[in-house]
Order: C-alpha cells, then structure tokens, then sequence
C-alpha cells in the first residue's frame, strides 16, 4: 500500500481526518446537527453566489449541499464518541462538511491539526514558564495580594515561605489568571485595604456598604449597591483624597 499524499487540485488532502469536542469536552456521546431545521439551522454562504447554501449529511451523496444531491438520500448521523470522531478518507463528503462548511466548526468542535496541537502547546508551555518566572522575582506584599484572591483570610496566617510556595503553585495550576492578577494594580490596592480592616486600622460595616476610621468612626467611603466593598476602596486609594488616606494606613502598617 503506498504512503504517498493524496491531494486534490484545490489542495484538499485526501486522508483519515480526526475531530474533536472543544473545551475539554469529552462526554461519552454528542450528537451535532447534520440536516438544516428551523432549530438547528445548517447553512453555508457561498461567498461566490452571495447566498446561503443548506447543509445535509447524506450517506450516499458525494456532496454535503441538498442543492447537490439527486434523488433519495440516506440520512447519517453525526456522532462524537467520548469527545472524539474518526472520519476515514473514503467519506470525503462529511469531512469537508465538518471541516470546512459546518457552522459548528472551531467553537464546537475541531480538526485535530498536528501544527495547531503544537502550537497550543507551546503556548501553554511557555505561558506556564512566564508565570513561574514572574512568580519567582515577585515580592512579598505583591504575592500576599494575588494569592488572598486564591486562598483568602488565611494568607494573613501564612509565613513568608509558604506564601511563595504557594504562589508558585498557583502559577503553575493557572497561569493565564495568575498574570492578570499580577498586571492588575487593583489586586494590591484591595490587599492593602482587607490587611487594614484585619488589623483594625479602618472597619467595614456589617452591611458592606461603608468603610471608617476604626478610632474615630469617620467615614471614609460609602459602597455603592452591588459593588464589591474593596474594589471600591481601591478605587478611592487613587484618588487625591484616597492617596492621602493611604499614606496614613500605610505608616500604621509598618
């Protein structure tokens, strides 16, 4: 049996295609529409006629395209079996639907490309290496302050080294979260305002709606409904009044 590619003049290679679910779906079977309906519309614009072409997957039609197809038709089934479907080369009329005209192609599901796998890959490896990498050089106030987002209150309990143990892990378990929160300046203005409260520098009311000075009860900032009360705070922290009254908590912190 020879090796050699087989490819069509319009460069489609004739071969086993594999598909699969997207997100990490892998459910022990799915079924995705292979005929056109009114709750499952299957329609492809043909970019050349400027109109929207119906799909059909008939098992004994060379083509996917119902304006295609003559005569009675046979209905298959499109079926992923644990979040995978194998296609042979000898039906080249569900490949190119699923690979090429289906709407449910690249959100739903996909081709499983070797160069695209690889480069997912290499994406996450190398995302994983700048996390870790930022996790290494961060100091101790800034990891303090991504990992309360993490693990909450009990930060405050932890020592120096198992915060950035703890970091570190965190990095490596979710890097793309762990360098968002790193980029977001808010993170350590939040930090700053739950270690004040923690230390009864400045109180929370029970309602969560107004921060004060712990010693003389005046107030500093009113939440507004529905809004996150330290999100708030920071939010206050940069303005004029707000660096001021940081600059207050930040020397009763030291």
């Amino acid at each position: 049996m020879s090796n050699k590619k087989q490819i069509q003049p319009d460069g489609w290679e004739i071969k086993d295609r594999h598909y699969f679910l997207t997100g990490n779906k892998n459910p022990l079977t799915c079924t995705i529409p292979s005929k056109h309906t009114r709750k499952h519309p299957l329609l492809y614009f043909n970019e050349t006629t400027g109109a929207q072409e119906e799909l059909r997957y008939a098992t004994n039609m060379a083509s996917c395209f119902v304006s295609e197809q003559q005569g009675e038709v046979t209905m298959g089934h499109i079926n992923f079996t644990n979040g995978v479907l194998m296609v042979p080369k000898e039906l080249q009329n569900l490949q190119k639907m699923l690979s090429i005209y289906h709407p449910l192609s690249g959100q739903f599901f996909r081709e499983h490309d070797k160069l695209a796998v690889a480069q997912d890959q290499l994406y996450d490896i190398e995302l994983e290496i700048h996390a870790l990498n930022a996790a290494q050089q961060m100091d101790i106030d800034q990891a303090e302050a991504i990992l309360r987002v993490e693990l909450g209150s009990q930060v405050t309990k932890m020592g120096s080294k198992e915060i950035k143990r703890d970091l570190l892990m965190f990095a490596k378990r979710n890097p793309k979260l762990f360098i968002d929160l790193a980029n977001d300046e808010n993170v350590i203005l939040r930090n700053f305002a739950i270690r004040a409260v923690e230390l009864g520098i400045i109180t929370l009311s029970p309602d969560q709606r107004t921060f004060l000075w712990a010693t003389n009860k005046k107030k500093l900032v009113t939440v507004p409904f529905d809004q996150n009360p330290y999100s708030e705070f920071a939010a206050f922290l940069k303005t004029d009044e707000g660096l001021e009254v940081y600059k207050s908590i930040e020397k009763k912190l030291k």
